[in-house]
């Protein structure tokens, strides 16, 4: 490999500022801060606003949209079985002789 031109890619501390969530992984993310782990080890330290541990997507508390109550559901429990039946077209009368 060339000298010099590659990022500095070693052990990094990630802190999930929601809940406190610390994990150990590789990564050549620029940090500034450091950390004193359990373990002895000081490590670069990264925050990030959420993880897998707090995104509700994750963790289960995600809402789904067609439950939340939204224009379409309200206009579909007030008006949901005459709009979803297809209009039916006049009988067409017979042609006076």
């Amino acid at each position: 490999m060339k000298e010099g031109i590659h990022p500095n890619y070693r052990e990094v501390c990630f802190l999930d500022l929601s809940n406190g969530f610390k994990f150990v992984t590789r990564s050549s993310v620029n940090t500034k801060e450091m950390v004193k782990m359990d373990d002895g080890r000081d490590l670069p330290l990264y925050k990030l606003d959420t993880s897998s541990e707090s995104h509700p997507f994750y963790t289960g508390t995600q809402k789904s949209v067609d439950t939340m109550g939204g224009p379409v559901a309200k206009f579909l429990s007030r008006y949901g079985k005459t709009a979803a039946k297809p209009a039916e077209a006049p009988a067409e009368e017979a042609p006076a002789a």
